[in-house]
């Protein structure tokens, strides 16, 4: 079973976490799982962690290791730290800040193409917005949004919001 994580709620179901016969580059264990997305820091160990090391902080307090990014005061302290050293992250191609919403960090539901997002208009929503904060005109984001990608790229990160429920989503591309 593993450690719960709030704001990665199936990391296993996402690829972040997947079952593996692999001692754990923090404790030495095997666990049975293994983290394989990026770490951050600058004494990271030799070899992935275990989702026990993220969860308990051991990976951050022994190695300085760090899994995601938050904007410095969107969110209390303690949510930060838990987003940045407790949460296991995923791979993305442009680096970019946890979404936040209602005064606290999202959770990371998956990656979403087009036909993924169609079940989430707000989500949709919000990457209109902020196709306009790229001053795009309306027609290259449609078509932008409808490129939209799981497998591929452009790809969307779809995510809720633990408040209210609203659903956000980040666009990634090179």
């Amino acid at each position: 079973m593993l450690p719960p994580f709030p704001y990665h709620p199936d990391p296993v179901a996402t690829g972040s976490v997947v079952a593996a016969d692999e001692p754990c580059g923090c404790c030495g264990h095997d666990q049975g799982w293994i983290y394989t997305g990026p770490v951050y820091g600058q004494d990271i160990p030799e070899g992935r962690l275990c989702p026990y090391c993220i969860a308990a902080g051991t990976a951050a307090e022994r190695h300085g290791a760090f899994f995601n990014e938050v904007e410095a005061r969107q969110v209390p302290d303690a949510v930060a730290t838990r987003i940045c050293e407790r949460t296991p992250g995923f791979a993305t191609w442009q680096d970019w800040a946890w979404p936040v919403h209602c005064g606290d960090g999202t959770a990371f539901l998956g990656v979403a193409g087009a036909r993924e997002l169609a079940a989430y208009p707000d989500a949709v929503g919000q990457l209109r917005r902020e196709c306009a904060e790229w001053a795009w005109d309306a027609a290259a984001t449609e078509d932008f949004l409808a490129a939209l990608d799981k497998d591929g790229q452009p790809t969307a990160f779809l995510f809720r919001c633990r408040v209210c429920g609203a659903h956000l989503a980040r666009a990634d591309f090179t």
